[in-house]
C-alpha cells in the first residue's frame, strides 16, 4: 500500500491580508516535500483551488519546483479541476513535470468541490458534468496519441495536431477523484482508470458500496482486477500522542471547516463532533503512529483492500511548521513501514 500527503496549501496570511503574496507558504511546501521524500513517503499531491485562502491555483508550477528538490517521491494533483481546464495544456504541464522529475508525475482529475474556477475561466456551471466527460475523452486521446484527431462541443476539433512534449512515463498516470457520486465511480471503472475516493466525513467503511460498484463496472468492461486501483483521500494528522494530535489539529480544523461551513450553510462543528470523527469509527486518521497505522489497516480491509492512502494535511498559519514536519516524519518513519509490512503479510 502506498502512503502519501495531499495538500491545498492554506495560506499563512491572516484573513485581512488574503490575496497578498505569500512566499513563506511556498517555501514551507518545498520543505515539506523534501522531508516527505527523505522519509520514504510514496506521493505528495497538491490540490487546485482558486480562492484567497489557498496558494495552489497552479499545482503543476509548484510540482515542478518540488520535482527539482526531490529524488524518489511521486508528485501529483489532488485534484486538477479538469472541467474548467484545457486538457491539452494540462497534459503538457504534467508531461513537463514528468520530464523534470524523471518519470514521477501523475494527475488526479475531478470536477472539483469548489466552483470558483468555472466563472473565472468562462464556463457555465450548468455544464458541470458535460464539460468533465468531454474533456476527459480529449485528455485520454492526447495521452494515447501524439497527433490527435478529436471532436467535441465545447472547443474546436483537432485534426491531427501534435501535442508535445511527451512524458517519460507511457502512459502518464491519470486517476479519477470522486466524492460520493455512483455515476463517477462507474465511469472510472468502465474506463479502467484508477479511482481516488475523497472521504471527509462519516465513516470510511461506508464507502465500500461505491468501491464495489467501481470494481464491478471495471470487471464488466473487461479490465483486469489489478488495473482497478483504489486510493483513499482522508483528513489526517499525527503527533506523539493522540491527545497532542487532536489539540494540534483542532484550531486549524475549526477555522478551515468553519469557514467552508458558513459559505455552504452548515452549522458550526463542535470539538466533540471533531473528536468523534477522529475516533475508532470516524473517517479521520488522527492520533499517534500506532493508532493511525492500525486504523488504516483495519479500514483498508473493510473496503476490500486499497492501493493508496493519502492524508490531507494543509498546514498554514494555524499549524506551526515544526508540527507539520514532525507529522510527516512520523508518517514516513513509523506508519509507512507498518502498512508495507501488513500489505506483504496479507
Amino acid at each position: 500500500m502506498q502512503i502519501g500527503i495531499d495538500t491545498f496549501l492554506t495560506t499563512n496570511l491572516s484573513e485581512a491580508d488574503w490575496g497578498k503574496p505569500d512566499p513563506s507558504r511556498v517555501a514551507e511546501m518545498l520543505e515539506e516535500v523534501r522531508l516527505a521524500d527523505q522519509v520514504g513517503l510514496d506521493v505528495y499531491a497538491i490540490g487546485e483551488h482558486h480562492r484567497p485562502d489557498f496558494v495552489a491555483s497552479s499545482p503543476t508550477t509548484l510540482l515542478a519546483a518540488a520535482a527539482a528538490v526531490t529524488k524518489n517521491i511521486r508528485l501529483g494533483s489532488a485534484v486538477s479541476v479538469l472541467s474548467s481546464d484545457d486538457p491539452i495544456r494540462l497534459f503538457q504541464q504534467f508531461a513537463t513535470v514528468d520530464l523534470i522529475s524523471g518519470g514521477r508525475a501523475e494527475m488526479v482529475i475531478g470536477r472539483g468541490s469548489f466552483i470558483e474556477s468555472y466563472p473565472l475561466f468562462g464556463y457555465d456551471l450548468r455544464d458541470y458534468d458535460k464539460l468533465f466527460s468531454e474533456k476527459l475523452s480529449l485528455l485520454l486521446a492526447v495521452r494515447e496519441n501524439v497527433e490527435v484527431e478529436w471532436k467535441g462541443t465545447h472547443r474546436p476539433p483537432l485534426t491531427g495536431q501534435g501535442v508535445y512534449p511527451r512524458p517519460v512515463q507511457n502512459p502518464l498516470p491519470i486517476r479519477i477523484g470522486v466524492g460520493g457520486s455512483p455515476e463517477s465511480v462507474v465511469r472510472a471503472g468502465t474506463l479502467g482508470l484508477p479511482l481516488v475516493v475523497a472521504i471527509i466525513g462519516g465513516q470510511i467503511r461506508q464507502f465500500r458500496p461505491l468501491i464495489d460498484l467501481y470494481r464491478e463496472a471495471g470487471r464488466r468492461a473487461g479490465h483486469a482486477p489489478e488495473k482497478l486501483e483504489v486510493g483513499v483521500h482522508a483528513v489526517g494528522f499525527l503527533a506523539d500522542t493522540k491527545q497532542q494530535a487532536l489539540d494540534d489539529l483542532w484550531p486549524y480544523y475549526q477555522d478551515h471547516f468553519g469557514r467552508i461551513g458558513r459559505e455552504r450553510g452548515w452549522p458550526p462543528t463542535s470539538r466533540a463532533q471533531f473528536e468523534a470523527s477522529c475516533g475508532p469509527s470516524g473517517a479521520y486518521l488522527v492520533g499517534d503512529a500506532d493508532e493511525v497505522s492500525a486504523k488504516i489497516i483495519r479500514e483498508a480491509a473493510a473496503l476490500g483492500g486499497i492501493d493508496r492512502i493519502s492524508l490531507v494535511m494543509n498546514g498554514g498559519a494555524l499549524m506551526p511548521q515544526e508540527k507539520m514536519l514532525h507529522c510527516i516524519e512520523l508518517l514516513g518513519t513509523k506508519v509507512a513501514p507498518r502498512l508495507r509490512e501488513a500489505a506483504k503479510a496479507a
